[in-house]
């Protein structure tokens, strides 16, 4: 049985698993490169959590690692670059004559190419040149530019004091960048937690070789991170009291903490793996559905129950990019959970109210309930659309 039918039959079983156990359930358990092993290995790191990534990058960088453990590291580590929205170019686990040696390319798209060698420790003294001539072989083939691509070294370890010294005394120093996994891995959860692009793309630029001098932009990178987070709790604490919809106003605000639960009914539903891409964005592995989750608390008011949310611009470019794109809207708990396709759901945008503050704008998405049903509130003179037929099946016993 192939890796990924196993992990979608047998998932609490993976789960479980290292990721040496892991990869001696793909092919013959051996990663070579060209290989059955290899090929499933990777298809199944891009179907798991990113907690799970972590997990066997620390694994591969243990004491006492297995035999394949830096190989395994490098398919994690070109994982974590699609994860933070780089299109990933897998390079070679050995090096094989006629061919370029890089362990992976990962462009932006901006056509920015960074060409990426992974290491478990700088205990060795890395031979720079080797690693600048991979960059010059695939500028020489035409597939990056000098102009556009740099050089990124993943190092295991977080002692890299030695690595940075041979950098910076080599003629390589305006090519090269040097992260460690734990950093790598800090900055995809980081990109996980983000929704604003603007964020996401100073993300990236910290990747690629600066002169850091002035530190304006690392400075302008924590602090647009935690504005974005603070501007989406915010939104999730926020009623609409901008259209007296609610009495709750002013109420001490109470976390929902249905979001994961509803991820698992929408995997259930499409028979698919949801990789998250951003707070709310969600797509499988392969990047043809792409769906919008968020989840809000029940409000009340003169008992109507209705339920707030926030769209905004980013989630719509979001899912415009995917053939098959939807929203979902978890209605008070995961059991209350409507699903409606993107194409059907943005017209609808049109009528709806908008909030405009600090150069951001969202649409407010209310839903009411009446008599049973479920009603999209719309602004006054526009039809509310009945959504109860978008809501999914809850049966006792669904994850």
């Amino acid at each position: 049985m192939a890796l990924i039918d196993l992990w979608n039959q047998e998932r609490e079983q993976l789960r479980s698993k290292e990721v040496r156990q892991i990869i001696a359930f793909a092919g013959d358990g051996k990663l070579r490169d060209d290989s059955e092993t290899s090929r499933e290995f990777r298809e199944f790191l891009g179907h798991v959590d990113s907690s799970f990534l972590s997990t066997y990058a620390d694994q591969c960088l243990q004491e006492k690692a297995f035999g394949d453990s830096g190989l395994a590291l490098q398919d994690v580590v070109n994982e974590v670059g699609r994860r933070l929205g780089f299109a990933v170019e897998i390079g070679r686990y050995r090096g094989k004559r006629g061919t370029l040696g890089h362990d992976g390319l990962w462009t932006l798209p901006d056509g920015h190419a960074i060409v990426v060698e992974v290491k478990t420790t700088d205990a060795y003294r890395i031979d720079l040149d080797t690693v600048a001539a991979y960059r010059k072989g695939l500028i020489t083939e035409g597939k990056i530019s000098t102009e556009l691509s740099s050089i990124l070294l993943v190092v295991g370890r977080a002692d890299t004091g030695d690595l940075e010294a041979q950098i910076r005394g080599s003629r390589h120093a305006w090519d090269m960048r040097l992260i460690s996994v734990d950093a790598l891995l800090r900055l995809m959860r980081l990109r996980e937690d983000l929704e604003d692009p603007g964020t996401v793309n100073r993300i990236h630029q910290i990747l690629i070789p600066k002169e850091f001098t002035r530190l304006d932009e690392i400075v302008d990178l924590l602090f647009s991170a935690a504005e974005d987070v603070r501007k989406e709790e915010e939104l999730e604490q926020q009623d609409d009291t901008e259209t007296g919809e609610h009495d709750d106003v002013g109420k001490k605000f109470t976390p929902v903490s249905f979001h994961a639960a509803c991820i698992s009914r929408l995997e259930q539903q499409f028979g698919r793996t949801l990789v998250k891409r951003t707070r709310s964005g969600y797509s499988t592995p392969d990047s043809e559905v792409a769906i919008t989750c968020v989840v809000s608390k029940e409000h009340t008011r003169r008992e109507a129950v209705a339920y707030w949310f926030a769209f905004h611009p980013h989630q719509r470019t979001f899912l415009s990019e995917k053939a098959q794109a939807f929203v979902a809207f978890g209605c008070g708990s995961e059991r209350q959970l409507l699903l409606i396709p993107f194409q059907v759901f943005e017209p609808w945008l049109e009528d709806s109210w908008i909030t405009e503050r600090d150069n951001a704008m969202y649409w407010h998405v209310r839903i009411q309930k009446v008599d049973g049903g479920l009603y999209l509130r719309l602004r006054k003179g526009a039809d509310n659309p009945d959504v109860t037929g978008y809501l999914l099946p809850y049966q006792l016993g669904n994850g």
